[in-house]
């Protein structure tokens, strides 16, 4: 069921953050919707992450903008079907989603897998969007998975998978473990990480990841097919901005999206707009203060430029 105030009412302005589920292509998903006032913004979450992914940009967005944010089939409180996966299946469930709650041409924000997502609704439903937000994704590289970069990352996902297996005795208990781990320094720990890692796992002792392994396995194995995300960017005519984190999973470490990468971007998206997140991880482009900010600023900005556009 949908909250009783969502902005497909019409005439009912929504004044307060709403949690709800709404139907998907064949599934029920989960979603966060924060008012606003400007164009509708749509965020599109990572691998294993939730519409809590985007509590912080939400929060500095301040109602200049609407946001709704989906937890994606396999993650989070949406339904966990065996099959079917891949970006095209989640972009046709996003795209459900968006009419079912009267959304028209929106402002898409993908982080990481959500930027796989974005673009593959850009190519099926152009007409949904309006312009991307693609957040350190949308693009694997082109180099040998045998090379000391590639190697870090296979090896962070396959923590990442074995992780979703692990319980924790509590929410809290869960918290602190991540509060050991280098992905968010001290100094970007803040009530959005708490809330954001709160939501990322049910029960209630002990407690445990919510996203499905088997829905998380089957997109990573589409995150490899580099043939049929190249048609898919080729074909996007939106105004789309590219953020990249400076550092990989934790700080120092080499960036998912360096220049090279940003380039392999260009060559197949040339207006694609480039910006480096300073400071920034993978984590906390999203969840920390500097990087919220900057990206509920730059949201706006693409708001702004879409009303310059249709103005006579």
């Amino acid at each position: 069921m949908m909250p009783e105030n969502t902005p497909s009412q019409g005439s009912i302005k929504v004044t307060r953050p709403a949690l709800g589920r709404v139907p998907g292509d064949g599934v029920e998903l989960a979603f966060g919707y924060w008012p606003g006032l400007g164009a509708p913004v749509v965020g599109l979450h990572g691998l294993t992450a939730s519409h809590m992914n985007f509590v912080g940009i939400a929060e500095r967005l301040a109602g200049r903008c609407a946001l709704f944010a989906l937890d994606l089939r396999g993650r989070g409180d949406s339904d966990k079907p065996t099959t079917p996966y891949g970006f095209a299946q989640h972009a046709r469930d996003v795209a459900v989603a968006m009419r079912a709650m009267g959304l028209g041409p929106s402002i898409v924000v993908g982080h990481s897998m959500g930027a796989f997502v974005a673009t593959a609704l850009a190519a099926q439903e152009p007409n949904l969007v309006s312009s991307l937000v693609l957040i350190d994704g949308g693009l694997v590289p082109n180099t040998p998975s045998s090379d000391s970069a590639g190697q870090g990352v296979a090896a962070a996902l396959a923590l990442r998978i074995a992780q979703l297996r692990q319980t924790y005795p509590s929410r809290q208990a869960y918290r602190e473990f991540w509060r050991t781990q280098p992905h968010f320094p001290a100094e970007e720990w803040n009530p959005w990480v708490e809330a954001f890692l709160d939501y990322e796992v049910g029960g209630d002792s002990p407690v445990q990841p919510k996203a499905s392994e088997a829905g998380v396995l089957a997109d990573l194995r589409e995150a490899f097919q580099p043939d049929a995300i190249a048609e898919r960017l080729k074909s996007i005519r939106v105004p789309t901005l590219l953020l990249r984190a400076e550092s990989g999973f934790t700080p120092g470490q080499l960036p998912l999206f360096p220049d090279a990468l940003a380039a392999q971007f260009r060559s197949l998206l040339p207006h694609i707009e480039d910006h480096k997140c300073s400071g920034t991880t993978h984590y906390t482009i999203v969840l920390g203060e500097r990087a919220a900010t900057k990206i509920a600023d730059l949201i706006c900005e693409l708001s702004s430029r879409a009303r310059s556009r249709l103005s006579p």
